[in-house]
């Protein structure tokens, strides 16, 4: 007990010397909105070393940081620009019906303004490069020890990111995407679906549209959500508005329109607090709230959904952009989903 005690003051006191040179070294070189949170991070590299971590655990950390540093230079500026993640196995022939598709869709995504992030491979990968164009296309790839190679359309191209491991990568995929794209492939493309699915779903990841497309009379996407519905939705593994989270056709133009109608009055959105706050394009009418109210007020954890303007604890994001805002249960995803939709479909004002 004694040999405790006389530990506790001099464990005080490098506490206090780390901390007061932490924050000597971040006025110093660190200056700047996120200060504190660089700091932060530096408390938890002591922390690592007064833990004792071993090597592998501490290079892999130092190997995952750097990769996502490099990832988040390349991606920032084009931060303002809508991109959508495009899924599909690598070894589709670029004379298969599903390469064509991909490259069909992946070209009108680019004709909307919109840019593609694959995965930097063939196939459809490829495909959705080569419709989109280098200019309009990013490449997260991952290094295997077999079949992954990078795509000759982006193997040159600054925008092209090699990771190591695929959890950094699908941070990418997922953080950076507005829309997620999904064709016919293999365990990846299935994992990176399901993953998608599963962030939307539990609330880690803001709602997207997620299409499933393929060659015309394909019946990969039908045959899947056959499985889902049988297996995952018959025996209460997912909720009946769970699979509104997904929409899945054979038709380039259904697929686009989906994505783009998605963002026809909404915007994005946020949690302030306890309250959702979605951010719209423009006002909604009065009918149509009413109907929001009416319709999904068993979304609502209390209250009614009502429109605003900025928070103040947005930071000024945003800031011309009116809102609504709700207590949101945080479970009813689904819904959630279904009641974006009814937002979308508020008429074009009539000019004056």
């Amino acid at each position: 007990m004694l040999a405790k005690l006389s530990k506790e003051p001099v464990e005080a006191q490098r506490r206090h010397e780390r901390t007061a040179a932490i924050r000597e070294f971040a006025d110093r070189f660190l200056a700047g909105e996120n200060q504190d949170l660089f700091a932060e991070m530096l408390v938890t590299v002591c922390r690592l070393a007064r833990d004792e971590a071993g090597r592998g655990d501490v290079k892999l950390l130092n190997k995952a940081l750097a990769e996502l540093r490099y990832a988040l230079k390349v991606f920032a500026p084009y931060a303002t620009t809508r991109k959508i993640s495009i899924f599909g196995s690598s070894r589709t022939p670029e004379d298969h019906p599903d390469y064509q598709q991909a490259v069909r869709f992946a070209r009108r995504i680019r004709e909307s303004g919109w840019m593609v992030i694959t995965g930097a491979g063939d196939g459809i990968m490829k495909a959705g490069h080569g419709g989109a164009g280098p200019e309009a296309s990013f490449g997260v790839a991952i290094r295997l020890p077999f079949e992954q190679r990078t795509n000759t359309i982006i193997a040159d191209d600054a925008k092209l990111v090699s990771f190591r491991y695929f959890f950094t990568r699908k941070l990418m995929f997922m953080k950076e995407a507005s829309a997620v794209a999904l064709f016919p492939g293999g365990f990846g493309t299935q994992d990176e679906g399901f993953e998608a699915l599963t962030l939307i779903q539990t609330g880690k990841a803001p709602l997207i549209p997620i299409v499933m497309l393929e060659q015309p009379g394909g019946t990969y996407w039908p045959q899947w959500r056959a499985y889902v519905a049988a297996e995952l939705l018959r025996n209460g593994m997912i909720d009946a508005e769970d699979m509104y989270l997904f929409r899945f056709t054979d038709d380039v133009d259904v697929a686009v329109r989906e994505v783009m109608q998605f963002y026809r009055v909404y915007h994005s959105m946020r949690y302030v607090g306890e309250d959702l706050v979605l951010r719209l394009q423009r006002p909604l009418s009065d009918a149509t709230l009413r109907r929001l109210n009416d319709e999904f007020g068993r979304i609502l954890a209390a209250g009614a959904i009502e429109q605003c303007g900025i928070l103040p604890e947005e930071n000024g994001e945003h800031p011309d952009l009116p809102r609504l805002r709700l207590r949101f249960d945080r479970r009813s995803i689904g819904l959630l989903r279904r009641c974006i939709d009814v937002i979308n479909q508020e008429p074009v004002a009539e000019s004056a």
